[in-house]
Order: structure tokens, then C-alpha cells, then sequence
């Protein structure tokens, strides 16, 4: 479903009009009437300020039920005790995600295929 579409709807539900949009909010009325009409994207930020004016909980601004959606689960290409989903192997990405940041891509690549060379050995 299109935002706007969805916030059109839940506004009409609540009775509200695009004036009191513009009161709750903050937001001039031809902006929100650009949003319904699919001619502007809000910001999260703005989502924000609609959630609020009609007082529901954000996700119901993109999701059309009763209760949240659940979250999908993350699939890894380890097993389920492989050290990327442990402690230490967090610790450790976040110590090198920094380091490598800094790197230049030729750097990069001399460790990335450092450590496939490591990794078929084993």
C-alpha cells in the first residue's frame, strides 16, 4: 500500500481533516494533501509527526493489521553456534569494522584474501 494512500485512510477514519492534520502537527496542508496525493515522500521524521497527530503507533502507517509485523528471522551462512553469531565474534567485527573504514580498497582486498587463504587451510 502507497503512504499516502494509507495515511488518507486512517485520517478519514479518525474524522480529522487535512486542517487538523496541519494543527496536530506543524505541517502545512498542502504538504499533507502532496502526501496523500503520492506526490511526496515524507521523511521518517514526518511519519513521525503523522503517527502522533493521529495517535497510533508508527508501524500502523505501513502496515495494515492489529499488531505489529514480526520480524523476519536474519539468516546466516554459519551454523547456529558460529562465532559470528557470539560475543567474541561481535567484539571482533566491532574492533575491525573501524580499522577497516580506513583502509584504501587495494588494503582491503590484501586482507580479504589473506584470510580466505587462512580459511582453506583449515
Amino acid at each position: 500500500m502507497i503512504i499516502g494512500d494509507r495515511l488518507k485512510t486512517l485520517r478519514e477514519a479518525k474524522k480529522l481533516s487535512q486542517g487538523d492534520i496541519e494543527t496536530r502537527t506543524g505541517l502545512v496542508r498542502c504538504y499533507t494533501s502532496r502526501v496523500e496525493n503520492g506526490h511526496t515522500v515524507p521523511s521518517l521524521e514526518t511519519l513521525e509527526k503523522y503517527a502522533r497527530a493521529l495517535e497510533i503507533p508508527m508501524y500502523q502507517l505501513m502496515f495494515d493489521g492489529h499488531e505489529p509485523p514480526t520480524p523476519r528471522s536474519v539468516k546466516t551462512n554459519g551454523s547456529k553456534g558460529s562465532w559470528d553469531m557470539s560475543p567474541a565474534g561481535e567484539r571482533l567485527m566491532r574492533k575491525l569494522n573501524p580499522l577497516l573504514a580506513k583502509m584504501n580498497q587495494t588494503d582491503r582486498e590484501l586482507i580479504l584474501f589473506l584470510a580466505q587463504k587462512v580459511a582453506k587451510r583449515r
